[in-house]
Formats: structure tokens, C-alpha cells, sequence
């Protein structure tokens, strides 16, 4: 992640200058234990499988990844010239981290995988663009029984 201080001035401003709106109530709620839960990961690296539609620069819509997915199958089309992409390249874990979640799963630290993870590109858009899609990914989370998401902003 690049700081603010390396970035051009105008760069910083437009980071700086988004709205990140508060919310009323706790956005959090009590579960059972992390070894009953159903997870799924939510990524805004801008990943999708390599035959989907790649995301462009104010894409808002999501990828669905499916839970049995090969990191060979899995292509990233992030848009933000800030973005550096070796990290992926090495590790597809860095931005999406399936195998870790797998291994938590083998290990017994978590109850199960969902059989759907999302991917949106985290760059170009503002915070009220992009709630009906993250109003519609809640609500396949929902219907494939999620109940902890790992949320990797990218």
C-alpha cells in the first residue's frame, strides 16, 4: 500500500477528499464461535476468474469466486495505478487468502467455507456508488448461510 506522503499531490488530495460516511448503531453483531462459522471473503483486489469480465476503472458491480477455485483460474484487472500487483503474482493469498481459509477449515478453527466468495474493484468509486452492490452481496451471503466475512481491502 502506497502512504500518502510517497503520492503525487493531487493523488493524495483525491484520496483525502472521499467521503467516508459514519453510521448510526453497532455495525457489529454477536455470533457463535469461529469454529461454527460459515466464511466467506469479500476482496476489493479486483479478482475474478480468468474467463469473466475483467473490471474496469468505475466498475461497481462484484465477481463471484467460487470456493473451489485454483489460483491459476483467477486473473486481476484492478484499475488503480497505485496498485502494485507483485504480491499477487507471488501469492494469491496476499489479496485473496483461500488456502489459509482452507487450511483454518482443515484445522477445525472454523466450521465451514462458504461456496461463494466476491471480488470488487476497490478504486474509482465513492462510498454511496457502490451500496446497492454491496446491498446484493449481503444478500447471497445471506442465502449461502454466511455468517463472518473476511473482508481484504486491497
Amino acid at each position: 500500500m502506497v502512504r500518502l506522503s510517497d503520492m503525487t499531490a493531487d493523488d493524495a488530495a483525491h484520496l483525502l477528499s472521499k467521503n467516508c460516511p459514519s453510521f448510526p448503531g453497532e455495525p457489529f453483531v454477536a455470533g457463535p464461535p469461529l469454529k461454527e462459522r460459515r466464511v466467506a471473503i469479500v476482496t476489493t483486489a479486483g479478482l475474478h476468474r480468468t474467463t469473466d469480465t475483467v473490471f474496469d476503472l468505475t466498475d461497481i458491480g462484484y465477481r463471484v469466486i467460487p470456493g473451489n477455485v485454483q489460483a491459476a483460474d483467477l486473473a486481476m484487472s484492478h484499475a488503480s495505478v497505485n496498485f502494485d500487483r507483485s504480491g499477487f503474482q507471488d501469492d494469491v493469498n496476499v489479496v485473496f487468502p483461500i488456502d489459509r481459509l482452507r487450511e483454518m477449515k482443515a484445522a477445525g478453527e472454523i466450521g465451514a467455507m462458504a461456496d461463494f466468495h466476491y471480488s470488487v474493484m476497490g478504486a474509482g468509486w465513492e462510498p454511496h456508488e457502490i451500496e446497492p452492490t454491496a446491498l446484493e452481496m449481503a444478500a447471497l451471503l445471506h442465502q449461502d448461510n454466511v455468517d463472518a466475512a473476511l473482508l481484504v481491502p486491497v
